[in-house]
């Protein structure tokens, strides 16, 4: 038997168009010699083409992962670190992974080498535009490990030490985790900002770590592993 594309010949099996056999494919509900294949493209011949007795005529949608960035991680490794051995097994939603959502993967909500925490890593284009627009008006929450001699911190400089463009940030919630753990939750917030409010305020920071970007939380995600942005969260 001549070797012909996949999609033509499980559209040929199932009687459908070449469409329909196509989104099939991409979706991962084709199975060559017990195999998931998810290009059309594919050559065969004598193998065995099935069909998912489950599967479900649909268009694949772009996918955005929750990265849990550890410490020192550039941010021009990050999209590399979603794989789907690096997938959390907290992860239960209901999103298949498939080959085809670790390809095209862009970094959206970046933090500098030093912090870890929260990051967000997208094929959606419009995931990726809304968080390099509006972040800076998002609330993000971080957590903020220092050290140093605690007689000299001045606590009370903290809210005025959050500071952009000469200006100081408002509303900020700034609160005790720990004896040497800070919250800070607000708009407009970022790393930099927050290094700098504790200087002024004689804090040394040793660590600082994202949980949340708008209502979308970190949640229990262990450093280095990723899981799917659920269909209803929004940032």
């Amino acid at each position: 038997m001549l070797p012909t594309r996949l999609d033509k010949r499980l559209a040929e099996l199932l009687g459908c168009p070449r469409g329909e056999a196509r989104r099939y494919i991409e979706g991962g509900w084709v199975r060559v010699d017990g195999q998931v294949v998810e290009q059309p493209q594919a050559q065969v011949s004598t193998e065995t083409v099935e069909l998912d007795p489950s599967a479900r005529d649909e268009k694949t949608e772009r996918v955005t992962m929750l990265l849990a960035k550890p410490v020192d991680a550039a941010a021009h490794t990050l999209s590399a670190m979603v794989t789907p051995e690096s997938q959390s097994p907290l992860d239960l939603g209901s999103i298949r992974p498939l080959q085809r959502h670790f390809h095209g993967l862009q970094l959206a909500a970046a933090l500098p080498a030093s912090d870890s925490g929260l990051v967000v890593v997208s094929q959606d284009p419009l995931i990726i535009a809304h968080l390099q627009q509006q972040l800076a008006r998002t609330e993000q929450e971080f957590l903020v490990d220092i050290q140093g001699e605690r007689a000299m911190w001045d606590v009370a400089r903290l809210q005025t030490g959050l500071k952009e463009n000469g200006r100081t940030i408002p509303g900020c919630k700034i609160s005790w985790q720990s004896e040497q753990r800070l919250r800070f939750a607000g708009k407009g917030l970022h790393p930099r900002m927050l290094r700098e409010a504790c200087a002024g305020a004689s804090m040394q920071v040793v660590g600082i770590r994202r949980l949340r970007i708008g209502r979308v939380s970190l949640g229990k995600l262990a450093p280095g592993s990723w899981r799917y942005l659920g269909s209803d969260e929004r940032f």
